[in-house]
C-alpha cells in the first residue's frame, strides 16, 4: 500500500452476553411456555397489569353488586307476577284456542297461587321474627346478606351484555324423540298439516346409524310428496340444517301416499373425511354387478347399475365431476371382458391412465380430435347394428330376448363384450360448429356426434353398450333434448341454479324436492343421484343425495394398471391399448339410415325447447295425429303449465279447444294442432338454416 492507507482487520458488531447456567435457562423457558402458569405470572409487566385490573374491579364491585341486586329484584318480581297470574296455563289455553273453556280453571288456579303467596310471606315473616327474638339483629343481617347475594346472582350480567341474559326457548333439536307432540308442532309450523290435524305414529323414534328415525302417517288429505317438497321448512321447524334431515315416502308393501319416513342426523353427514373407494381392495369386478358409487346420508352404500342403461354427470367446475365419472368407469375397467371407448374433451391428465386399456382413446379439444370421436362412434353404431343381426341368429336358450346376456358378453367367438363409452367434457364435441355434408345433408360436426350418441343411448344398452357422459355445462344448448331425454341415470353435483339442476336430473325435479343448486360448496363430491335401476336405498327411490367415493389420480392409475394386467391374462387387450388405432371399415349408408333427428331442406337442426321435447315425444305421431291435448303433454314432459304455454305461444303454437273421444261420448279439451307444431318446426329449421348458410364462406 502507498501513502497513509493502511489495511485494517475486519470489524465485528456484537455485545457481551453473560453465560447463564443451562438449568436456569431451561427453567425460564419452561415457565414461559407452560400452559399451567397463568399469563399474569410470566412477566413483571403482566403482573403489574393484573394487579391494576384487580384493584379496579374491587373499586367497582360495590356499585356493580348494588346494580345486580336491583336487576335481580326486578327479575324476581316479574317471575312471581307471571306465576301468580297463571301465565303459562293461560298461554297454553290460548294456543289451543280453548281459553273460554278453561276460564274457570284459570281463575281457581290464580286464587290458589295468591293463597300460596300469602302463606309463604306469613311463614317467612314468622321465621324472621323468631330468629330476631333468639339471635337479635345479627339474624336480620344474615338474612339480608343471603337475600341480596341470591338477587345479585339472579340479576348478574353475562358475556358483557348490557342487561341480564335473555331467556330464549330451549333447543328443539331431537326434542321430538322424547315428546312426539313437538314433532306435530313442527309439522304445523311448517304448514304441512292444519291446526286441527295431527300425525299418527307408525314407529316410535329410534336410533338408526348416527341419527334418529321415525315413521308417521299424515292426515288423510295430506301427501308425502308435499313434505318432501317442503323439506327446508320442516328442517327449520325442527331447528336442524336441511342436509341433516332426510324425508322419504314409504312405498311398496307397508307404504302408501301419506306415509313418511324421517331421519335426522346428529351432525352434517357429508362433512367427514373423503371415503376411499372399495374397488381398490378387489382384484377384479364383474361389470354386470352395480358399481360402488358412494354412500348416502345414512351411511348406506349406494351401488350404481350400468348395464342396460346410461349415465349423465353434470356439475360446475371443481365439484368432483371427473372423480364421479371415473368411479362409474372403474367397474368396467376391472372387468377384463369389457371394451372401453375413452374420449377426454378436456385434454388433461385425468384420463391418461386409461390409455393403456382403452380400445379407442381420444384426448384433446381440437377439430381433429372431434373428428376422431365421430369416426369411432360411427364404428360403434355399425357394431351395434351387427350385434342385433347376430343376436337374431342365436337360439332362444342362449339369447332368450333381443338383449345381451352375461354368457354372450364373455363369449370370445361371438365378439359382443360389454362396451363402455366414456366422454368427459362432452360439450367440447357437441358444440363443434365445423360444417360437414353427411349423406347429402348439411350439418355440423357437433350435431352429427349428438345423433350418433342418441342412437347409442337408445339402441345400445340392449346390445351391451354403456354410455357415460360428463359435462360442466349442463344447459339445453349443450346437450340436445333428443339426447338428454333418453339418458337413463343422472347424477348432478352442485350447479348454479335450479334450471341447470333440472336439465341434468329431469324436468320439475326441483319442485319434487331435488335441487342440486342448494348443495353446499364445501360438500365436494356430494350430488343428487337419480338412478335407472334398483339401488341399496330401494327400487322405488326417485332420487337421493349421495357422497361419492374419493378416487384421486394415484388410485385411478392403480385400477387402470390392474385392469391392463387382467386383460393381458385373459387375452382381451386390443385396439389402442396395443397400438392398433385403425378404424374398421364401416358401411356409412347403413349407419345413416338408422340415425334420427329433425331435418329440413337437407339440414339437421336442433329445435328450441320445449318444441324439441314435444317433437321427440310425438315421433311419427307428429304426422299421424291431428290434435294432442295439453294435459297429455303436461303429464309426459313434466313441465310447468304456464311457462310451457307461454313458450309454445312464442314459437307460434297457440292452444285451442277441440272435441276428442272419451269412451262412448266426446269431451272438449285444450290442446295443440299437430299442423301448428309442424309449422313451428319448419320455421325454426328455416331460421337455423339461414343463419348457418350466412356463416358459410
Amino acid at each position: 500500500m502507498s501513502g497513509d492507507l493502511v489495511p485494517a482487520e475486519p470489524v465485528y458488531d456484537g455485545e457481551l452476553v453473560a453465560d447463564e447456567p443451562k438449568l436456569v435457562r431451561r427453567l425460564e423457558t419452561g415457565w414461559q411456555r407452560s400452559k399451567a402458569v397463568p399469563s399474569a405470572l410470566k412477566s413483571r409487566q403482566s403482573l403489574r397489569n393484573a394487579a391494576r385490573d384487580l384493584l379496579g374491579w374491587l373499586g367497582r364491585l360495590p356499585a356493580r353488586f348494588a346494580g345486580a341486586v336491583v336487576r335481580g329484584t326486578v327479575v324476581a318480581l316479574r317471575a312471581w307476577r307471571q306465576w301468580v297470574r297463571v301465565r303459562d296455563y293461560r298461554e297454553a289455553a290460548e294456543q289451543s284456542e280453548k281459553l273460554a273453556d278453561k276460564f274457570i280453571e284459570i281463575r281457581a288456579l290464580t286464587l290458589f297461587r295468591w293463597k300460596v303467596t300469602g302463606v309463604v310471606v306469613a311463614a317467612g315473616s314468622a321465621a324472621l321474627t323468631v330468629a330476631y327474638v333468639i339471635y337479635g339483629g345479627s339474624a336480620l343481617w344474615v338474612a339480608s346478606v343471603v337475600a341480596s347475594v341470591a338477587l345479585a346472582i339472579t340479576g348478574r350480567r353475562k358475556d358483557g351484555s348490557p342487561g341480564r341474559k335473555a331467556v330464549l326457548a330451549g333447543p328443539r333439536t331431537l326434542t321430538w324423540t322424547m315428546d312426539p307432540q313437538v314433532l306435530v308442532d313442527a309439522f304445523r309450523d311448517a304448514k304441512l298439516i292444519g291446526k286441527d290435524e295431527t300425525l299418527r305414529l307408525v314407529e316410535r323414534a329410534a336410533r338408526v346409524g348416527d341419527g334418529w328415525a321415525v315413521t308417521v302417517d299424515l292426515p288423510a288429505t295430506r301427501k308425502a310428496v308435499d313434505v318432501i317438497k317442503n323439506r327446508d321448512a320442516l328442517a327449520s321447524a325442527l331447528a336442524v340444517d336441511e342436509v341433516q334431515l332426510i324425508v322419504e315416502r314409504v312405498r311398496g308393501r307397508g307404504g302408501h301416499a301419506g306415509r313418511v319416513f324421517l331421519w335426522v342426523a346428529d351432525e352434517d353427514p357429508y362433512a367427514g373425511p373423503p371415503l376411499r373407494t372399495p374397488l381398490l381392495d378387489v382384484e377384479w369386478w364383474d361389470a354386470w354387478r352395480p358399481v360402488p358409487f358412494g354412500r348416502d346420508a345414512r351411511n348406506r352404500r349406494i351401488d350404481l347399475p350400468l348395464v342396460w342403461t346410461s349415465l349423465l354427470v353434470g356439475a360446475i367446475p371443481r365439484q368432483g365431476k371427473t372423480f364421479a365419472t371415473r368411479l362409474a368407469a372403474a367397474g368396467l375397467v376391472l372387468d377384463p371382458y369389457t371394451r372401453l371407448y375413452v374420449f377426454d374433451g378436456k385434454g388433461g391428465k385425468d384420463w391418461e391412465a386409461a390409455e393403456q386399456i382403452a380400445y379407442r382413446y381420444v384426448c384433446g379439444d381440437e377439430t381433429e380430435h372431434a373428428e376422431a370421436v365421430r369416426d369411432h362412434l360411427v364404428e360403434l353404431v355399425a357394431e351395434v347394428q351387427s350385434r342385433y343381426a347376430r343376436m337374431a341368429t342365436l337360439d332362444d336358450e342362449l339369447c332368450p330376448e333381443s338383449k345381451i346376456t352375461p354368457a354372450i358378453s364373455r363369449d370370445a367367438e361371438l365378439g359382443m363384450p360389454i362396451t363402455g363409452v366414456i366422454i368427459d367434457e362432452v360439450q367440447v364435441y357437441l358444440e363443434n360448429t365445423t360444417r360437414e355434408q353427411i349423406g347429402g345433408k348439411k350439418t355440423t360436426l357437433g350435431a352429427y356426434v349428438a345423433d350418433l350418441l342418441t342412437y347409442l343411448v337408445r339402441k345400445g344398452p340392449a346390445a351391451g353398450v354403456v354410455v357415460i357422459l360428463a359435462t360442466q355445462r349442463p344447459d339445453s344448448n349443450t346437450i340436445p333434448s333428443r339426447l338428454r331425454a333418453v339418458l337413463g341415470s343422472r347424477f348432478a353435483l352442485r350447479v348454479m341454479d335450479w334450471r341447470d339442476s333440472n336439465i341434468v336430473l329431469g324436468e320439475q325435479m326441483n319442485t319434487r324436492g331435488y335441487d342440486a343448486s342448494t348443495l353446499l360448496p364445501s360438500h365436494k363430491g356430494v350430488g343428487i343421484l337419480r338412478p335407472d335401476g334398483e339401488t341399496d336405498a330401494g327400487a322405488d327411490m326417485v332420487a337421493m343425495t349421495v357422497r361419492t367415493y374419493y378416487m384421486p389420480n394415484a388410485d385411478w392409475r392403480v385400477i387402470c394398471e390392474r385392469g391392463r394386467a387382467l386383460r393381458e391374462a385373459a387375452g382381451t387387450l386390443a385396439g389402442h391399448a396395443i397400438g392398433d388405432q385403425a378404424a374398421r371399415p364401416v358401411d356409412s349408408t347403413a349407419v345413416l339410415s338408422v340415425l334420427g333427428g329433425a331435418s329440413a331442406g337437407g339440414w339437421v337442426v336442433d329445435l328450441p325447447e320445449p318444441l324439441a321435447a314435444v317433437v321427440d315425444y310425438l315421433g311419427d305421431e307428429l304426422h299421424e295425429r291431428e290434435f294432442v291435448p295439453t294435459a297429455e303433454l303436461m303429464e309426459v314432459l313434466e313441465v310447468e303449465p304456464t311457462r310451457f304455454g307461454r313458450e309454445m305461444s312464442e314459437l307460434g303454437c297457440r292452444p285451442l279447444r277441440q272435441y276428442v273421444p272419451d269412451g262412448d261420448s266426446v269431451r272438449r279439451v285444450r290442446g295443440y294442432l299437430t299442423a301448428d307444431i309442424r309449422a313451428a318446426v319448419e320455421r325454426a329449421s328455416s331460421d337455423e338454416i339461414g343463419s348457418a348458410q350466412g356463416e358459410l364462406p
